[in-house]
């Protein structure tokens, strides 16, 4: 996801009232003097130290009830923080919690504790449904959502009335058209499709469910050439591709950043985007429409989801105090601050319905209503790492000319099989 946060304005002095809901309660007399090592992701772009100050007013408010216990902060860039914990583990130092991109790796290892060896039973009953699933390793949670997202269509609303579409579209064939008359009025990208290899396993996945599918089965089994799939990327190509309706840059040579950057400039007249784009654009005077995916014919049968991570290793043996600080890093005030402030959404069931209701986030009831039926890539599998790298390269050949996009799904699920085969 676009991680980007913003300032944090309100002090956390209420934050101490929500450590009576934590799960066990500790203060020092139970357990002694503990320190927990706390490596977290910096979610600032901007260069500032927001993500430093969320952390530290939420471990002043933690420890005021807890005085046994202290949690050390280190912020890391996103470029960094996943190597950095991975080199920790690997030389026994692994930190007690960590929120970073994935857990997969560690939960086959055995270097993690369960949800169900951390958390209360209410806070981890709280879970939205689907980012709950998406922390599974082999049926059994691991991975804690921190914050999420999902995906809509972003349309810009002043190049849709020059060309004179009336609503956006709500069927594939829907969305050719109006890309047509974009097209016709000399819009730059008419729809852009990122598939580059920046991110092109999400632009992926969200034409894949907008077709019927996605890339596993209901038994979590790899299946990216199904027939659906092979006939989504034949639309693709043919219908918008083939027609020159998404731009000057080739689909496959064409990253996420640059088209989002296009459509914050109004060259866009359609993409697939997630909150942090509307807030960019809308900053630079686009006015920005959006709706569910469009499906082939209806609305798609599920948005993507996507998450990051927090969880917590065994290494140290703080069970307890790991478990009882991420009950407090769940209560409701902290996912609202954390999420509501910038523009993310909530991954507990009541958080989220706090935020529905709240005019103050109306903005983002678009992403909300998606969410609860969202589908996430498949981050519980640890082949994925290796699979997802392989559509990055090579789904945008799929689309090229010459190319027959059974063939190339063929190939990234030849290779996706015996990557699932190796785990």
């Amino acid at each position: 996801m676009q991680r980007r946060f913003l300032g944090l304005t309100a002090t956390f002095a209420a934050l101490g009232m929500t450590a009576g809901l934590a799960g066990c309660g500790l203060s020092g007399s139970d357990t002694g003097d503990v320190t927990l090592k706390l490596v977290a992701a910096d979610y600032d772009l901007t260069g500032g130290d927001t993500t430093r100050k969320y952390w530290d007013g939420l471990t002043a408010a933690y420890e005021a009830e807890h005085p046994g216990v202290q949690v050390e902060v280190q912020i890391e860039s996103w470029n960094d923080v996943d190597r950095k914990v991975a080199e920790m583990v690997k030389t026994g130092q692994a930190p007690d919690i960590a929120q970073i991109g994935a857990y997969a790796d560690y939960a086959a290892a055995d270097e993690l504790y369960s949800a169900d060896e951390l958390l209360s039973i209410p806070v981890q009953a709280n879970f939205q449904a689907p980012l709950a699933s998406a922390g599974e390793h082999k049926r059994t949670q691991y991975g804690l959502p921190f914050v999420a997202s999902t995906r809509l269509l972003f349309f810009n609303e002043d190049l849709f009335e020059q060309a004179g579409i009336s609503k956006p579209p709500t069927t594939w064939d829907e969305l050719a058209a109006a890309a047509e008359k974009l097209k016709d009025k000399d819009v730059k990208y008419p729809f852009a499709l990122p598939l580059g290899p920046e991110e092109a396993q999400a632009e992926t996945m969200m034409w894949l469910l907008s077709g019927g599918d996605g890339y596993t089965d209901g038994t979590d089994r790899y299946r990216i050439d199904s027939e659906q799939n092979i006939e989504t990327f034949d639309w693709l190509k043919t219908n918008l591709v083939q027609k020159k309706l998404t731009g000057p840059v080739a689909p496959g040579k064409l990253n996420r950043k640059d088209a989002f950057a296009a459509f914050s400039r109004g060259e866009v007249g359609m993409l697939n985007g997630h909150p942090s784009l509307m807030q960019e654009a809308e900053k630079k005077g686009v006015k920005v429409g959006k709706v569910a995916l469009p499906g082939a014919t209806g609305r798609a049968k599920a948005s993507m989801g996507v998450a990051d991570w927090i969880m917590g290793f065994k290494h140290n043996g703080h069970r307890e105090e790991i478990g009882d600080f991420l009950d407090f890093v769940f209560s409701d005030e902290n996912v609202l601050k954390f999420a509501g402030d910038n523009d993310l959404l909530p991954v507990t069931v009541s958080a989220f319905s706090r935020m529905e209701s709240d005019e103050e986030h109306k903005n983002l009831r678009e992403f909300l209503t998606e969410l609860p039926n969202s589908q996430l890539p498949p981050v519980g599998k640890t082949s994925w790492a290796q699979v997802s790298d392989h559509i990055k390269q090579n789904i945008g050949k799929a689309v090229t000319p010459g190319a027959k996009p059974s063939d190339v799904l063929g190939q990234i699920a030849r290779e996706a099989t015996a990557a699932e085969s190796a785990e």
